[in-house]
């Protein structure tokens, strides 16, 4: 008898002891399951992260922000090129050149008195200069202008440089720069909670692999006590109660097991998505859960190894809202810098030109060249500077109440954290001996039922106890794996989900 006993549980265990994929019937009958460790995850994880790359384009975003407002200490220098080609002018009518005004102007002689010659020539002459005069086109010396010229070129180049803007520039930029560090720290922040994800996500699917096996374990351990007691019906030395009752608590067992098969399931579906791999591809996680208390990752021995700083001064969300409350404070800047007087200084230099062919020659163009001296001055705006310095400063005071409602929150998620791993640290230590004594305790129920001493409850009972501590030594396993990866990660993960 006790041989089969011995052999009973031998079975059982060995079945906790086989590879998980040879326990998934789901995955049975795909081939060659890929083998994943956590370190492959995480390396797996970063390229994958939709989330870690929008991230990243924030941050290029902020860094494009900063090069724009420093671009405003420096000359503005913009070069320009433009032909006009002139269909129909309004000066056509007033000036131009050539026709009858040309030989009008040929054939009239500048006016000169000669005593010599006779009152009558003299006469004649003076009359001839009078008609000239009056014929002549009064807009003639126009023609040179660029007025209705039917081809007009220009090459300009235009210079201007801001003196004094009241500190304008300056806070934008700031403020541009203080985006820059929240973008850069949301993204660290972004890759340390993908991190702390992918951990999770493996432990949760290597944990709900673990259940499986446990349940199946126990279903075969359910399903031997069935058997022997209907032998035992059979030879009269059972009630056909006890056969109904082994036979109820073994088809119950079955629907823990679909229902651990639709958790396993689940979770390798939430780690393939995070991990961007087929979601109908077979997997064989390879990193234990309850092995170790932390298997050897080198992905995150530089993260668990490291010396932390739990301090609130120190996570990730105080330092993004720091930075917030800091780009607030200089935009306000910029909104009172409207009120003062902005001085800038301008240039323009050119080369224009106005061939009566369409191709000009370099000795068409003339040199145009002027520079000034502008003063703003806000007189009167209707309310607008007044108006944005109002909302830039209850945006200023909303980003510093904002900062300290950080921080609150951020202690409470820090205390949390650290009470988390202490439990989790309490738990594993606590199950460690529980296992083997749940397992002792239901091979003497065994055989006390066996030999007729006690029920089948108490069987049942002590068969739900070894279910219960091996899950419980599983579950335990996993927690203090993430709850020390969290508290790792700690400094520049983003605030917990959930209300704190």
């Amino acid at each position: 008898m006790r041989t089969q006993i011995v052999s009973s549980l031998a079975m059982a265990l060995s079945l906790m002891a086989r590879p998980a994929a040879a326990q998934r019937p789901v995955l049975d009958t795909l081939p060659s399951p890929t083998a994943l460790s956590l370190d492959d995850a995480l390396r797996l994880a970063l390229p994958a992260s939709e989330a870690v790359a929008i991230a990243e384009q924030a941050v290029r975003r902020a860094q494009g922000d900063v090069k724009k407002a420093r671009s405003e200490f420096f000359p503005q220098l913009n070069g320009t090129a433009s032909y006009t080609r002139t269909l129909k002018s309004q000066f056509s009518r007033a000036g131009g050149s050539g026709g009858s005004d040309s030989t009008a102007a040929t054939s009239c002689n500048r006016f000169t008195g000669d005593p010599s010659q006779p009152v009558t020539t003299r006469l004649d002459s003076l009359e001839n200069a009078l008609n000239c005069v009056t014929g002549l086109n009064p807009f003639a010396a126009f023609g040179d202008l660029p007025f209705g010229q039917k081809n007009q070129y220009r090459l300009g180049l235009d210079a201007s440089q801001v003196l004094f803007a009241g500190g304008r520039i300056r806070a934008h930029t700031r403020a541009a720069q203080a985006g820059e560090r929240s973008a850069k720290i949301a993204l660290t922040a972004q890759e340390a909670q993908l991190t702390l994800d992918v951990t999770q996500a493996y432990y949760d699917a290597a944990l709900a692999d673990q259940l499986l096996l446990i349940a199946q374990g126990t279903l075969l351990l359910a399903d031997s006590t069935y058997q022997q007691t209907l032998v035992a019906r059979k030879v009269g030395a059972q009630p056909e109660f006890d056969v109904l009752r082994a036979q109820v608590s073994r088809d119950n067992q079955r629907t823990t097991v679909i229902q651990r098969e639709s958790d396993r399931e689940i979770a390798f579906l939430r780690l393939k998505q995070l991990l961007n791999l087929p979601l109908s591809g077979p997997l064989r996680l390879t990193t234990p859960v309850v092995d170790s208390v932390l298997p050897v990752v080198p992905a995150l021995d530089s993260v668990v190894n490291r010396q932390m700083d739990t301090t609130t001064d120190a996570r990730a969300p105080v330092r993004q809202a720091e930075a917030a409350a800091e780009e607030q404070a200089q935009r306000l800047k910029v909104a009172r810098a409207e009120r003062y007087p902005a001085v800038s200084l301008s240039s323009s230099f050119a080369r224009l030109g106005y061939p009566s062919d369409v191709l000009p020659a370099w000795s068409d163009f003339v040199t145009d060249w002027t520079v000034g001296l502008t003063v703003k001055v806000p007189l009167f705006t209707g309310g607008r500077i007044g108006g944005n310095v109002q909302a830039a400063s209850a945006t200023a005071e909303d980003a510093r109440i904002r900062l300290r409602q950080t921080r609150e929150r951020t202690a409470v998620d820090t205390r949390s954290a650290l009470e988390r791993l202490r439990a989790a640290t309490a738990a594993w230590a606590s199950s460690q001996s529980t296992v083997g004594q749940a397992e002792r305790a239901y091979a003497i129920a065994e055989v006390r039922y066996r030999e007729g001493i006690s029920t089948q409850t108490e069987l049942a009972d002590a068969r739900l106890l070894l279910e219960q501590a091996r899950a419980n030594r599983a579950t335990a396993g996993r927690d203090l794996q993430t709850a020390r990866v969290r508290v790792a990660l700690l400094p520049d993960l983003p605030l917990a989900q959930g209300g704190l």
